[in-house]
């Protein structure tokens, strides 16, 4: 009987251990951002993470002019790349924001078609957003741009 008490409890031990160490990534709870190291036609792109319990519970991204304007409240920009590219920034940034909150770090994030360079920019920010979560640094990240 203790054999088989000791057993159950070390296996309630080993789930307990497991549930505290999070999410399918490893990632620790806290917010974690991640950013371009420069603007690119006049916007620099960012992620923000929130990761509770573990997992990936709330995924921003967007960018920024040079005065903190968002790029998905600009009306201008928006009309201006529907017509030129079928699509725009607060459909792709919302697509791309919740395939990496869908897959938790682990899944491909398919691009959308006329935000090919948003897609590349977003894979760079997820990659290295998601590495401080799992450090547990909250700093913000700066990533520079592929050449």
């Amino acid at each position: 009987m203790k054999r088989i008490f000791a057993m159950l409890l070390s296996l309630l031990m080993t789930a307990a251990l497991l549930t505290a160490c999070g999410g399918q990534a490893g990632l620790q709870d806290g917010y974690y951002t991640a950013q371009m190291s420069q603007f690119s036609h006049g916007w620099k792109e960012y992620i923000t993470i929130l990761v509770k319990g573990g997992s990936i519970i709330s995924v921003e991204y967007n960018a920024e002019n040079a005065s903190g304007f968002i790029k998905s409240w600009d009306n201008a920009y928006m009309q201006n790349m529907l017509h030129s590219n079928g699509t725009y920034p607060n459909e792709y940034t919302r697509y791309y924001a919740g395939q990496l909150l869908e897959g938790q770090g682990e899944g491909v994030i398919d691009a959308i078609s006329g935000a090919t360079s948003s897609h590349s920019t977003f894979q760079m920010l997820a990659q290295a957003v998601l590495e401080q979560a799992r450090k547990g640094d909250s700093s913000i990240v700066t990533v520079e741009a592929a050449h």
